[in-house]
Parts: C-alpha cells; sequence; structure tokens
C-alpha cells in the first residue's frame, strides 16, 4: 500500500509540476504573431541630449524623426513603453495582473484591434509611414536589449499596433471609465457634467458615504486609478496684454509615471517638421507644445460624450429588441492573461456588441453605450498635420475635421492671436429625449451617427480681455468678464459641462485684477496657493462651522475639537506657512475626488477623523509643517512640496508612505512657457517634477530637474539647432538598414 500511495504522491507531484509549467509559459507561445515582421524599409536619425537629457531628434525625413523618437524614449523608459505596447495587444494582464486585465477587457470591449484594422489602412501614406517607423525603432531597441524585454513575444509590433493603442486611450480623456466601471459592477451611473434636458430634472448631490480605499479599486482604464483626476491648466495672453510677447504657458495636470505621464522632446525634419513638447508613451510625434510659428496646449474637458442604452434581451439572452425586429446581439469570447504570482492565468470572457456600440451585461439588465469619436482613427493624422502648421487658419482647419475626440485647445502665436476652442467630438442629439438618462435600446431614433459640426463648439479668438484661461472648467469662464461666453447660446443636448474647480475660481479672479500680464505676473498666478470659499470648499468650511457637526452631548475626542479648531482658522492657502496647512491638505482631497467624478461625497467627521489619525499617529501632532507632510520622492530626492489639490501650483494625488509622508504622484507635470515677441524668433522653457530619465535610476537625468520644480523656476528649451549643439552633452546617429 505504501508503494502505490509514494506512486501516486509522485504521479501528482508530476502533474503539478506539469500544470505549473503549463501555466508560467503558455502566454507567449499563445501571443505569437506569424507575419508581423519588420517593413522593409530604412531610417537614420541623429539624437542629440542637452544638459538636462531632453532629446533632439534630427532626421532628413519626417518618418526618419519618427524612428529617432522610439529609440530615444525607449532609452528612458522602455519598461512604460512595453507596458502601453502590451496594452495595446490585449496583453497588460501578463505583465500587471488583475489590474492589467481589467485594461484588456476593456481593449476587446472597445474593439481597439478593430478599429485600427478598419481604419489604419486608410490613413495618408506618409502618417503610416511615420507610425511604421516609430514601430521599427520600438523592434530595434528590444532585439538590441533583449535582458529588458518584459513578456516573450510582445515585439515585434507594426504600425497598426501603435495605432490600436490610441484607439484604446483616447476616450478616457473625456472620462468613460465613468460609465464603464459602474456598468461592470452593477452599479447606478454617475451624473454626466452637461446640462439638464429641459423637463427632465436629475436629482441632487448624492448623500455622504464612507469612502472607499484606493488599493481595492480596479480601474477599467488605460491611465489607471487616476484616470478621473487628470486635468490641467492653461493661459495665453496677447501682445496688449502682457506689454510685449505672446505668451503661452502649458501647465498639465497628469500622472507623474506610467503610460500617460510626459515625455518632452525637440524634432526637427528637413521636411519642414520643426517643434518642441511632449506626447505620451507610444506617440510618434508630441501631443502639444510649439513650432516657430504657434502652439497649443490642452486641458481636459468632460462633457456628455456617452450614451447609455438598456436593451431587451430573449430568454436566451442572444437577441435585442431593436427598431420592432429582433436582431442578434455579437457575442465572441475572448482570452485575458491575468499574472498571478509566477503563473499567468487563461481567463475566459465574452465580449458582446450592439447596433449601439458595446454592451455590457450585469445584475441589472444588458446595456449598450455610445460614445463621441467612436470608431474614428483620424486622430493619429490630425495631430500629426498640426505639429506642422504654419497658420491660425491651417491649423484650425485641421482641429475642424473633428477628428480629435476631445480635450481643449489653448492656442498662441507669432502674430499675437490667443484662441481657446472647447474641442469634443459631441455626439449630434436631436431635441426631445432625456440625453442625460439610460436611453431605451429599442428606438433606432436614439441612435445618434456622427458628431456635431466644428462651427457649434464653444470657441474664443483674440477676446477684448487680452487674456484666456482653462482649468478643467466650463468654457463660459474663460476670458473675464465681458468676454465670457454665455451658457444660454449653447443648446442643453450638446451636453457641455457646467463644472467650475477651484483652479478656474482664483484663475479667472486673478486675471481679472490684474492689469498687466507680463511674465512676473503670470508666474504669481500660475504658482497660486490660494482656494477660493466657492464650491464644494464652501459646503466643507460650512460643515465645519455647523455646531452639530461634533455633538456636545456626546463624548467627542478632543483633537477632533482641536483640528476643527484650527481649520476654521486657516488662510485658505496651501503655502506651507499655515498651521493648518497639513490638516486642509488631507481633508480637501477626497471632496475634490468626488466633484470631480460626480460621485457620493465621504463624511465630514470620517474625513476629519482620518487626518487627525494620520498626523498624530506619525508626526505626533495635527500641526505640522505641511512640507513635511507633502513631499516630492524618487530615488535619493525627497523636497517638500506646496500646493495642493485643485490649487493652481497642483499637488492633487499621493501616496501614503510607510513614514506617514504623502509621496505626490500626480500634479503639476510638464509645464513649458512660451513666448513670441515682435520680431524675434520663438523662445521657451520647461520642467518636469523629475527628469528625462524617470525610471533610470542609474542616469544623472533621474531627478536632475526635482531642485528647479521646487524652486517654482523653468529650464531653457533649445528650440533651435545652434543652440542645442551648444549644450550637446552626449551625440549619436541611430540607423536601420
Amino acid at each position: 500500500m505504501g508503494k502505490w500511495t509514494g506512486r501516486v504522491a509522485a504521479a501528482l507531484l508530476v502533474i503539478v509540476l506539469v500544470a505549473f509549467v503549463a501555466l508560467a509559459t503558455w502566454e507567449p507561445f499563445w501571443a505569437k504573431r506569424e507575419g508581423i515582421a519588420p517593413p522593409q524599409a530604412s531610417y537614420s536619425a541623429e539624437i542629440i541630449r542637452d544638459e538636462f537629457g531632453v532629446p533632439h531628434i534630427y532626421g532628413k525625413r519626417d518618418r526618419d524623426v519618427a524612428y529617432g523618437v522610439a529609440i530615444a524614449h525607449s532609452e528612458d523608459d522602455f519598461a512604460t513603453l512595453q507596458d502601453v505596447v502590451a496594452m495595446a495587444r490585449g496583453r497588460y494582464g501578463a505583465i500587471a495582473g488583475q489590474d492589467g486585465a481589467a485594461i484588456d477587457y476593456v481593449y476587446h470591449l472597445l474593439d481597439a484591434r478593430g478599429t485600427a484594422d478598419r481604419h489604419y489602412p486608410g490613413l495618408p501614406e506618409d502618417t503610416r509611414a511615420l507610425f511604421e517607423a516609430y514601430a521599427t525603432g520600438l523592434n530595434d531597441y528590444a532585439e538590441q536589449n533583449p535582458d529588458e524585454v518584459k513578456l516573450g513575444n510582445l515585439f515585434p509590433v507594426n504600425g497598426k499596433d501603435v495605432a490600436a493603442g490610441f484607439a484604446l486611450r483616447q476616450p478616457f480623456f473625456f472620462g468613460l471609465n465613468n460609465v464603464i466601471e459602474p456598468l461592470v459592477a452593477g452599479e447606478e451611473l454617475r451624473a454626466e457634467y452637461g446640462p439638464d434636458i429641459p423637463g427632465f430634472p436629475r436629482e441632487g448631490t448624492p448623500e455622504p458615504t464612507e469612502r472607499q480605499d484606493d488599493a481595492e479599486q480596479v480601474a477599467y482604464s488605460p491611465f489607471g486609478r487616476d484616470a478621473a483626476h487628470n486635468g490641467s491648466n492653461a493661459f495665453a495672453v496677447t501682445p496688449d496684454k502682457s506689454g510685449g510677447p505672446t505668451i503661452l504657458v502649458s501647465n498639465s495636470h497628469q500622472p507623474w509615471r506610467g503610460g500617460v505621464a510626459w515625455y518632452e522632446l525637440v524634432v526637427e525634419s528637413e521636411e519642414g517638421w520643426h517643434y518642441a513638447g511632449a506626447n505620451f508613451p507610444g506617440s510618434p510625434f508630441p501631443f502639444l507644445g510649439h513650432n516657430e510659428v504657434l502652439g497649443w496646449t490642452n486641458t481636459v474637458n468632460t462633457p456628455d460624450m456617452v450614451d447609455v442604452y438598456e436593451l431587451e434581451l430573449d430568454d436566451r439572452g442572444e437577441r435585442y429588441r431593436f427598431g420592432g425586429e429582433w436582431r442578434d446581439l455579437e457575442t465572441r469570447t475572448v482570452t485575458l492573461p491575468v499574472k498571478l504570482g509566477p503563473i499567468v492565468l487563461p481567463i475566459r470572457r465574452e465580449i458582446h456588441r450592439s447596433i449601439h456600440g458595446p454592451v455590457i451585461i450585469n445584475d441589472r439588465g444588458a446595456f449598450a453605450f455610445r460614445y463621441g469619436g467612436i470608431d474614428n482613427l483620424g486622430q493619429l493624422d490630425a495631430y500629426y498635420r498640426m505639429n506642422k502648421a504654419k497658420s491660425l487658419e491651417e491649423w484650425e482647419a485641421i482641429l475642424a475635421r473633428m477628428d480629435i475626440p476631445s480635450t481643449n485647445f489653448i492656442y498662441g502665436d507669432q502674430e499675437g492671436n490667443i484662441a481657446y476652442v472647447y474641442n469634443a467630438a459631441l455626439p449630434d442629439r436631436p431635441e426631445g429625449p432625456n440625453w442625460r438618462s439610460v436611453l431605451d435600446g429599442s428606438d433606432p431614433a436614439l441612435v445618434w451617427d456622427g458628431p456635431i459640426d466644428y462651427k457649434e463648439l464653444p470657441r474664443y479668438l483674440n477676446p477684448a480681455s487680452g487674456w484666456l484661461y482653462n482649468a478643467n472648467n466650463a468654457p463660459y469662464t474663460a476670458a473675464g468678464k465681458g468676454s465670457d461666453l454665455s451658457p444660454d447660446e449653447f443648446a442643453p443636448e450638446l451636453g457641455i459641462e457646467l463644472k467650475q474647480t477651484n483652479r478656474s475660481r482664483r484663475a479667472w479672479k486673478l486675471m481679472s485684477e490684474a492689469e498687466l500680464l507680463d511674465r512676473e505676473t503670470l508666474e504669481e498666478i500660475k504658482y497660486d496657493t490660494g482656494y477660493e470659499r466657492s464650491g464644494y470648499i464652501a459646503d466643507l468650511w460650512d460643515a465645519l462651522e455647523d455646531e452639530s457637526l461634533l455633538p456636545s452631548d456626546i463624548e467627542v475626542d478632543n483633537s477632533l475639537k482641536r483640528a476643527r479648531d484650527l481649520l476654521l482658522k486657516w488662510d485658505f492657502k496651501a503655502d506651507n506657512i499655515g498651521r493648518a496647512d497639513s490638516l486642509a491638505l488631507l481633508m480637501i482631497r477626497e471632496f475634490m475626488s468626488c466633484r470631480y467624478q460626480n460621485k457620493a461625497c465621504p463624511t465630514v467627521v470620517g474625513e476629519l477623523e482620518r487626518a487627525v489619525d494620520h498626523l498624530e499617529t506619525h508626526f505626533g501632532r495635527i500641526d505640522p509643517p505641511m512640507g513635511e507632510l507633502l513631499r516630492l520622492r524618487q530615488g535619493n530626492v525627497d523636497f517638500p512640496l506646496d500646493g495642493g489639490s485643485d490649487t493652481l501650483r497642483a499637488s492633487t494625488l499621493w501616496d501614503v508612505e510607510q513614514d506617514g509622508r504623502l509621496a505626490v504622484r500626480h500634479g503639476d507635470s510638464f509645464i513649458q512657457w512660451v513666448e513670441w515677441l515682435p520680431g524675434r524668433r520663438v523662445s521657451s522653457r520647461s520642467i518636469q517634477p523629475f527628469g528625462a530619465a524617470t525610471t533610470r535610476p542609474q542616469s544623472p537625468h533621474y531627478t536632475d530637474q526635482s531642485t528647479l520644480f521646487i524652486q517654482h523656476r523653468l529650464k531653457p528649451v533649445h528650440f533651435w539647432r545652434e543652440d542645442v549643439l551648444a549644450n550637446a552633452i552626449t551625440r549619436k546617429t541611430v540607423t536601420h538598414r
């Protein structure tokens, strides 16, 4: 009997080992593709790095430059580029586990690859050549550095793979995750930011609730858990108002690491492409910045771009009613690789689609959704053309194609023009239905086709005030009293948000008060740390003032009383001076967050208890200097920071580290200050929180911009070649033959 028991145990061990090896190795073999050889083309680019390691990439042709962009970015952050490529292949779960698999699910749900398959071949040849060259650069770096490759058979990739990544990411800039996440969870949808449809008033603010810990959340977004907080400030000033140059200030608020962290670069070809700015990993061109004669920056807008439809399914769940007849529900099964320790599990999921768009089935029913820019890949060409535009008219004609689904554009140029376009591929909705609610999926009249005309969007050009700004707010406060547009001019069906942010209130006030918006004055505004007692800040402080907040007839921790008293004396500045700054910093973030996401806010007492407990546990007091609490941390860098959530000097989100310090991960990121003086060449300055090589600890450019960043200082952008050569640290040529 003992022999048989031993043999059975040995057999079971062999089976377990075989299963373990299979689960540890199946995914790369399953994902291997045939016929994805690099294109038969030659490329040559020169990469010159300046004193801060910023790459300046030169080539004879635009495609040569794109090849060099991929090489330079890989040298600085190949780890993140691989994550982006894995997302674009539906394989991120094999790297990032459950969180990655959620993104892979969305990749299939939105049919990102199908969008690329359908529309990439129809793009102009020179645009496709740009993407093919960029893909070749990624492949060459992977081949030359095999020890850095995270996932087997991730390379080679081609231009269509890179394009699929664009199709996946773009809808999340306008908040598609705010629809997908509750639908997957079977929860109530969050209210859109658009105005109520006449005759259909919506309910008020949700009741306060205890907040969920960030670590418990799964984000169905390629931007991760911080997707709902992406934002920015932007400023443009005319020469008359500045007293000299046209000024364009890009002040993006993005995560400091990951797939939507900015990467600074300058590109120049002999075909007329010359641009300084920043891109995201996975792009062959900058998304914002400037060329010789014009520039622009972006801020996130949140119009109602998504319509949700409830479907009536038959008893078998295979068909849905539409227009008085039953139609087959498109269903396919996909495999999501989910890394779990040393193994990767193959998880099968069904993906559904109706004539409306993607479909999610939960315990509440079956829901389809349709969004602005659905099944459009034109942005790949639009950004490229805008990089090379030479006039306001040419630039705006490209934007008017409505190929870039969302984000505000703030513009400036050498002629002294400034402009703000509330860019969004808003669905062309007819009057009548309640577009702010879940719609009847059986009614064909509710399925719109395409966006509105460009001329229907809110737009400013050279306002009388001489200035423009946006801080993720409604487009009706942008240029000051007498120059601002009115919401009455735009139909509610458009879904244009009415949201205001603290940053907007501060910017509008400070810019309106300034007689001259010269460099010094505008810098003071950009780095302002103040809060207006308005909106959610007013609600929060009104609640703190309410005597019933901490009832006197029950025992209340004395620390809570002292904390409330301290907050009631606060000067509403997150400047690292006042005694209440640390408490206010901890209190405000979640109330900012809930308003950004249109979800239930936490209770005031609950947040006060959390803040007091944190400060007493880690600092032994409720009033430590904010600079001891809020930190800029990476490698050996550990600096104090100012600003807070929703201040113009933004320190928006952070990780709570073991010593109780808050390591900021999201806020002021790429800042670029551009000036055109009459009769002179464009000049610009910029800064990042860390450096050009944020995932390369051994690089001298891992954190070499951090000191300037905390000091509110900018470094020069070497736009002109003679300046680049005068400040060059390294210089080399990269080729593909």
